[in-house]
């Protein structure tokens, strides 16, 4: 939602607007989030804060999408988690324990406190057996300031290396969390379409989905950037407010 919803803690142009009119049109719409430090209702009272008063059940995390894909590769499973709550809260409430004895799963997400003692923790158990599992798969993500700051990939990266291992990535680009979207909203693929600002997630999402893609230029990428990838969206827009013309 960053960049596309708001910058730092600034709603961005139009936004209240578009938001309005999703109502007024009766328009079925979600928040998919590749974050998943926050909770669905963490999300509600920020968007509350800002201004936003969107019901918290309009927000999907990469947190959600990784809890369903676990609890249904292997219920009753459990996991030793780098992460912030947000994380944690959508495992336990998908009936995965936590365990840092011995895991199925260690399981990665955003978090402020990645040290090497829990680098070393899930080197330890992926040796003994445990999977790898990413919430998403973004490199970097926004700071204040402008400031690129590290997020998921680039945390995982340090115990991929260290065990020969491969994480499977949840979240955005991944046709799971796609799927699952489309499943909340009971919509069928041509009835539906992506906004993001950013190429590598959520305009792939969309184009792997085969649902209409909409990149927004208030975020991440800017015009120039389009030449460096090998597709395109249907529609590249200043931001969300000139969805309403389209």
């Amino acid at each position: 939602m960053d960049g596309v919803i708001y910058y730092e803690n600034q709603l961005l142009p139009g936004v209240k607007k578009f938001v309005e009119w999703l109502y007024q049109e009766n328009k079925k719409f979600l928040f998919l989030t590749n974050s998943s430090e926050r909770s669905p209702k963490e999300l509600q009272l920020k968007m509350n804060r800002l201004g936003l008063d969107i019901d918290e059940s309009h927000f999907y995390t990469s947190a959600l999408s990784t809890a369903a894909y676990l609890a249904k590769q292997k219920p009753g499973c459990t996991a030793y988690v780098i992460g912030e709550p947000g994380l944690m809260n959508a495992l336990y409430s998908a009936g995965i324990a936590m365990n840092d004895v011995n895991p199925d799963y260690v399981v990665v997400g955003e978090t402020n406190n990645y040290n090497f003692s829990s680098i070393r923790k899930a080197v330890i158990l992926l040796q003994n057996g445990a999977q790898l599992i990413g919430t998403n798969s973004d490199l970097t993500g926004p700071g204040k300031d402008g400031v690129i700051m590290p997020a998921c990939r680039a945390l995982v990266a340090p115990i991929e290396l260290a065990t020969g291992k491969q994480a499977y990535y949840l979240g955005k680009p991944n046709p799971l969390m796609m799927r699952c979207g489309l499943n909340i909203l009971g919509c069928d693929e041509e009835d539906i379409a992506i906004i993001g600002d950013r190429m590598d997630t959520d305009i792939v999402a969309g184009i792997e989905s085969e649902i209409d893609t909409v990149l927004v230029l208030s975020g991440v990428t800017k015009k120039e950037d389009l030449e460096r990838f090998p597709y395109r969206p249907q529609y590249v827009l200043k931001g969300v407010y000139e969805v309403m013309d389209h």
